[in-house]
């Protein structure tokens, strides 16, 4: 199975990513969120499709999520929210402070909160020595555990200000899938407020309810910044 690589049109963006990939949940749910029009392309991660020559011409290291737009590909899905906001405007953060703010967490977020991913896959999708699940569980544990306790001081969101940014969205999109580690979000009751916040926001949708399993055009709502 081949991944779809044609143009989807000037201007138009366009998002490769994958059916159970938290990586590429956490583009989605920006542009879910801000209520953006693009294409989404998929990338068979079990047949193989991100090692074949037309996808790693996307993306070289064969990985998801992609994003082309406006003659631009990026990937990493950080660096990809990062590009969205600056791009768009939406959950960028209303000050420069809030906007530096949203990139320290999403680097701390790549190197941190990543373990909750390891012990996810682990879980579900790879066996491996009880002793690799000792080591990265505590690690996911307490990333989750200071995002609790950033949260504890009475802030509703990540970087600070009055509403969300990719900080929020980039830490969310990897916690998500806690539960399939076996990590129950009610250990940290502040996060899972925050979650609540999350999720009552206008276009919200948990993973398996917003990304496809099929290449699929999403209109957006509303009117939208110019790209």
């Amino acid at each position: 199975m081949a991944v779809n690589t044609a143009d989807a049109g000037p201007g138009r963006l366009v998002l490769f990513g994958s059916f159970t990939s938290s990586s590429s949940y956490k583009p989605m749910l920006y542009l879910a969120l801000a209520g953006l029009p693009f294409s989404f392309r998929t990338v068979n991660l079990k047949n193989g499709v991100q090692r074949t020559p037309e996808y790693l011409a996307v993306n070289r290291y064969g990985q998801v999520p992609a994003l082309r737009h406006g003659g631009l590909t990026l990937v990493q899905s950080n660096v990809i929210l990062d590009y969205l906001a600056r791009a768009t405007g939406h959950f960028a953060g209303a000050t420069e402070g809030e906007r530096w703010t949203a990139r320290e967490w999403l680097s701390w977020e790549s190197d941190q909160i990543t373990n909750v991913a390891k012990v996810r896959h682990y879980s579900r999708f790879r066996a491996v020595d009880p002793a690799v699940m000792a080591y990265f569980r505590p690690l996911a544990e307490a990333a989750l555990g200071f995002v609790d306790s950033v949260l504890a001081d009475g802030r509703d969101w990540l970087a600070g200000g009055p509403g969300p940014t990719t900080a929020d969205i980039g830490c969310w999109g990897r916690m998500v899938f806690m539960a399939e580690g076996g990590i129950a979000i009610t250990t940290f009751p502040h996060l899972a407020r925050w979650a609540e916040r999350l999720r009552a926001l206008p276009g919200f949708a948990l993973p398996y309810d917003l990304i496809p399993k099929r290449d699929t055009e999403f209109a957006g709502r509303g009117v939208a910044p110019a790209l």
